[in-house]
């Protein structure tokens, strides 16, 4: 049954579906179809061998994050998920919530992905997008239609890297921005209670 309890009910519910992060400003990109494609693909391979792993989930949890910071923008996205307040806060504090904010991801989602035993993801196609690259996945879980998870590309920071997921339609970092700027509203705008927040939480 763990392999089925993660459904589509969890993803739809997490936010409306939004096409704001679909792209990017930014210089022209030299990023390729190949290359978005290699990289999601990277990302899928070491999603897969981690949920095959048998390993506990303290250890997969830690596996996770590492995925996580090898391939995903999270300077961009921590920024983004902070919005106006990523303006006012001073660079440690910034560093300290990218930093909080990258294991927070990794808990939230790594839990998730656990759940992925026994099931697996595999890439299906690509499409050219103004921020870079929309790489597609298909996920196929025991007991359940398969659906479908986006990977939005882009080599913004210098380097390929993904910088958002749709989730069946879900956009999952407008989803974070949402939930953590209600978090600074619950803590009047403390930033540094935000990140001992962060840390406890996912």
């Amino acid at each position: 049954m763990a392999a089925t309890r993660i459904s589509r009910r969890f993803f739809m519910a997490a936010a409306p579906a939004a096409a704001g992060l679909s792209v990017l400003p930014g210089r022209v990109l030299a990023l390729t179809e190949a290359g978005a494609r290699a990289l999601v693909e990277a990302v899928v391979a070491d999603i897969n061998r981690v949920i095959a792993s048998g390993k506990s989930e303290s250890a997969m949890l830690r596996e996770f994050e590492k995925i996580f910071v090898r391939y995903a923008d999270v300077p961009i996205m921590a920024r983004y998920v902070l919005g106006v307040d990523a303006r006012r806060i001073s660079p440690a504090q910034l560093r300290a919530f990218t930093t909080a904010f990258q294991g927070y991801i990794a808990r939230k989602y790594g839990r998730r992905f656990r759940e992925f035993i026994g099931g697996r993801v595999e890439v299906t196609k690509a499409r050219k997008i103004r921020a870079g690259y929309e790489v597609r996945s298909t996920v196929y879980l025991r007991g359940e239609a398969p659906f479908e998870v986006s990977f939005l590309v882009s080599d913004k920071s210098g380097r390929d890297k993904f910088f958002n997921m749709f989730i069946e339609g879900v956009n999952l970092l407008l989803t974070e921005r949402t939930e953590i700027g209600a978090m600074i509203d619950r803590r009047r705008g403390d930033i540094d209670k935000v990140i001992a927040d962060l840390k406890r939480a996912g």
